[in-house]
């Protein structure tokens, strides 16, 4: 089992829309370096739900991977915010995963009481310019993550 941190604007999609939807796809992701993390991504992996571009930024909660990745068909909508022009049937570069939502936390664990935790050096959320979507949390990540709701 492998552990993620899966980042999402609260107005768009928010741990309570995905507990009231009880499962939905994870999609729009148009990174290639977060593509390529959802694409190794196996049910029964777990992540952070992160609500980013918010104040404050933070972890809502945890949720469930219940899906392989598969064809992202929002690319090919022109209608969806996730439309690619550059996407086509035979070439659709995008995916997403199915998720459910596991727990949702009392309150939110805020980015500034993250970076005030230890054993985080290496968190890529902490990292100056990284704006990745999706992102590997090792177990030791996890568990410190964990320990600290």
């Amino acid at each position: 089992m492998a552990f993620w941190l899966m980042k999402s604007e609260p107005d768009a999609f928010s741990i309570d829309d995905l507990i009231a939807a009880g499962q939905a796809p994870w999609d729009g992701v148009r990174n290639y370096q977060a593509r390529n993390f959802m694409r190794g991504m196996q049910p029964g992996d777990t992540f952070f739900f992160y609500h980013s571009s918010c104040q404050p930024p933070g972890i809502a909660g945890i949720g469930e991977i219940v899906s392989q990745a598969y064809p992202d068909r929002t690319a090919l909508d022109p209608e969806s915010p996730y439309h690619d022009p550059k996407a086509s049937a035979e070439k659709l570069p995008w995916v997403a995963v199915d998720v459910v939502a596991t727990s949702r936390f009392p309150k939110l664990l805020m980015l500034s009481e993250i970076r005030q935790l230890a054993g985080l050096e290496d968190l890529p959320l902490l990292h100056k310019g990284n704006r990745l979507s999706v992102m590997p949390v090792s177990a030791e990540q996890w568990s410190i993550l964990t320990t600290a709701i």
